[in-house]
């Protein structure tokens, strides 16, 4: 396991940074969203027409999950998740994000924070999540 690490196989970051970086029995995970690979993005569609469908809750599910695969790489998972801060465009997206939140993590997770921002990266992300773990090495 190294101290940074980007994914092979994984949306590549914008920018240069690691998808995540080991701190002793830490783990911190740069910002994820639910962007793939090929980067397409999950919970995101468009018509034949360019009209757009984007859905919190399936943005909100591939990024939980696309930590919880980051972590793997590093030895831990979403159980070893302390904190989490995560970044909504638009806060009448809470309800729908915090249902699939409450799927993965509840009152003895993770402390959090939510923000809105004004926007992301590309504009069919509705949220970007960061994560800190803790899993002692070994």
């Amino acid at each position: 396991m190294s101290d940074g690490r980007v994914i092979a196989g994984r949306a590549v970051p914008r920018g240069r940074f690691p998808h995540y970086r080991r701190a002793g029995d830490f783990i911190f995970v740069s910002g994820t969203s639910s962007r793939r690979a090929d980067n397409t993005i999950a919970g995101a569609d468009a018509d034949g027409f360019g009209a757009t469908t984007l859905d919190i809750r399936a943005q909100t599910r591939a990024v939980i999950l696309n930590i919880g695969e980051i972590l793997a790489d590093a030895g831990a998972d979403l159980k070893d998740v302390v904190e989490i801060s995560a970044y909504l465009v638009n806060m009448n997206d809470f309800k729908g994000y915090n249902e699939v939140y409450g799927e993965f993590f509840d009152e003895t997770g993770p402390a959090r924070t939510t923000v809105a921002v004004h926007q992301l990266p590309h504009p069919h992300l509705l949220i970007e999540i960061k994560a800190v773990a803790y899993r002692p090495r070994g």
